[in-house]
């Protein structure tokens, strides 16, 4: 079995493009929660909302990620013949979503 043939990111474009459009709204947000906190006149729930705003655009991430995986790696393993540790990786990852 080749490891590095299937430990690779095979984002195709237009979900690579998708995962980086986030990402920069993100760092967007990101730069905007911190420059709320500088303000001392900001409420802090709104400064929770943007917090969760960020964990719901990371999630869409994840999920475009995720989704790319089962497709391109999870559904070839019986092929390739890595089942279980396709499976353990899975299982791993799924414990922090």
């Amino acid at each position: 079995m080749d490891h590095a043939a299937h430990h690779c990111l095979r984002l195709d474009a237009e979900t690579r493009e998708a995962a980086r459009r986030r990402l920069l709204s993100v760092r967007g947000h990101v730069e905007g929660i911190l420059r709320m906190l500088e303000d001392e006149s900001v409420y802090c729930v709104d400064v929770l909302k943007q917090v969760k705003a960020v964990d719901g655009a990371l999630a869409k991430v994840g999920d475009l990620v995720l989704r790319s995986h089962l497709k391109d790696h999870v559904v070839t393993a019986q092929q390739r013949g890595d089942v279980p540790e396709i499976v353990d990786e899975l299982m791993e990852v799924l414990k922090y979503r």
